[in-house]
């Protein structure tokens, strides 16, 4: 089964992110250098490491933490993204123990990793399962991350009118118009994390007409949702409309936000 639902997600529309797969790998970029420098300064994606990447995808971080010289596992409920990962992995002489399987339920042993990894994902979870595991797998000295490597329609224009074509294919795309602010301790942490690291800070990520088009057909709210003859609609109007609007090279404003937690004593 590689379909999912969420009842605070798109209207409860499935998702299925391995349709999204090979545009995600081709044009979905991870993280710039700067988010892993600013992460090792605090003490995330050290070699050595032991890193478990929730909600990995195509392997993005984990592929980067591998490289980096961590010991990396990669957890996610798709297999067509899993198999992505797993190419990719190989195509650059990385070795990444990726598996399938939800956050809620963590098929590893206790105090396994030293730090556990999500970005762009911790949305997706039922929390009141996953935080008992994140804590159950962290040794005690252990670190969660949760980031985010979010476009800005309210600061660039170009964003905010693919994410208006988005919208005319796909009303139900809860994703749109994200103001770019999170909660310096969210509610969630309360109980079980104490926060030890934030960072957010704004860069321009340099895209092609092609890249934008891929990097936006990949959205839950387009290939993970739609039929193909509707993704092929929507991208044919994206195209026209990027012509129109923007220079054949270009840049995208995107906001990078990093939590890092420490599992509470006791």
């Amino acid at each position: 089964m590689s379909d999912q639902s969420f009842e605070h997600v798109d209207a409860g529309r499935s998702i299925d992110w391995g349709r999204t797969s090979a545009d995600y790998d081709r044009f979905r970029p991870g993280p710039p250098d700067s988010f892993y420098q600013r992460l090792q300064a605090l003490g995330v994606g050290l070699p050595a490491q032991r890193i478990l990447d929730l909600g990995t995808g195509t392997g993005l971080l984990a592929r980067r933490f591998a490289a980096d010289g961590a010991t990396v596992s990669g957890l996610d409920f798709s297999p067509g993204q899993l198999e992505m990962a797993r190419a990719a992995a190989l195509r650059d002489g990385l070795s990444i123990d990726f598996r399938q399987g939800g956050a809620e339920s963590l098929p590893f042993e206790a105090s396994s990793f030293d730090v556990v990894t999500a970005n762009q994902c911790w949305m997706y979870f039922d929390l009141k399962q996953t935080i008992p595991e994140v804590v159950r797998v962290l040794t005690p000295t252990g670190r969660l991350l949760v980031s985010h490597f979010s476009f800005m329609p309210r600061l660039d224009p170009v964003v905010a009118a693919s994410e208006a074509l988005v919208l005319e294919h796909n009303p139900d795309w809860s994703g749109a118009d994200w103001d770019g602010v999170l909660p310096a301790e969210p509610a969630w942490s309360a109980e079980a994390f104490e926060l030890v690291g934030l960072f957010v800070y704004d860069e321009a990520i340099p895209f092609t007409r092609e890249s934008w088009r891929g990097r936006m057909r990949a959205l839950r709210g387009i290939a993970a949702s739609l039929t193909k003859q509707q993704v092929a609609t929507f991208d044919q109007a994206h195209k026209e409309m990027l012509e129109e609007m923007v220079p054949a090279e270009f840049d995208v404003l995107h906001r990078i936000h990093a939590h890092i937690f420490k599992p509470r004593e006791g």
